[in-house]
């Protein structure tokens, strides 16, 4: 029987191009958390919308979000958009498009939980005192809705890192493709994939045991 001999220095004579997949991936997610914010904050608008055409549109735009696989969207977007538009969609535009939208419907919901958790109370002063509806949402509602959905956002951020490892399937060149280009030139597929996972979970499990600590803390308050 064979024995497998490790060669753990590959991965150091090579640091410095994952590196470089690892940087790509940060900046990925980082953008995407963003316009995922942003996104999620107009379905939620239109989720709670008094009009019924809107609240339809967004109650149905987010229940296809968050059920359909995030890899068919990630390449809806960039086989499917280009045709439908006729437009150039490189990998990385298209990673991050599929990535925000995809996010965006889940985040909806952390918006709308906390602006719902805010007291009735609260509202109904905002009223009394003569303040608009647009007033009483800037002013009251949205400040203490964001201090309740920042941990949850911050947990959308640790899967947005995770997710983005899919932009392999479309040659983004984040850390997961350059995992695989180098394993194809040196045959090191066990150090080089193991590598990349720690990576990954010394990335995102500080940020997670931050987070527990972070919820911890506000829901002692």
């Amino acid at each position: 029987m064979l024995q497998y001999q490790f060669r753990w220095d590959t991965i150091g004579s090579n640091l410095d191009f994952l590196l470089s997949g690892l940087n790509m991936t940060l900046f990925i997610s980082a953008v995407t958390l963003v316009l995922a914010m942003l996104g999620g904050l107009v379905i939620a608008v239109l989720d709670m919308s008094r009009f019924r055409v809107l609240r339809l549109i967004g109650i149905s735009v987010g229940e296809i979000i968050r059920n359909t696989p995030i890899l068919v969207q990630l390449l809806w977007v960039y086989y499917v958009l280009p045709i439908v538009f006729n437009i150039g969609i490189d990998a990385v535009t298209a990673l991050i498009i599929g990535l925000a939208v995809y996010q965006s419907a889940f985040i909806s919901e952390v918006y709308r939980s906390g602006i719902q958790a805010v007291p009735v109370g609260h509202r109904e002063a905002a009223q009394v005192l003569g303040l608009t509806t647009l007033q009483t949402f800037r002013r009251i509602v949205f400040p203490q809705a964001i201090r309740m959905t920042l941990p949850p956002l911050a947990a959308n951020f640790v899967q947005l890192i995770k997710y983005s490892s899919l932009g392999s399937v479309i040659s983004v060149t984040e850390i997961t493709r350059r995992g695989m280009e180098l394993s194809a030139s040196v045959f090191r597929p066990l150090e080089i994939f193991t590598f990349i996972a720690v990576v990954y979970f010394f990335i995102c499990w500080p940020l997670a045991m931050g987070i527990r600590m972070w919820e911890r803390r506000l829901a002692n308050r």
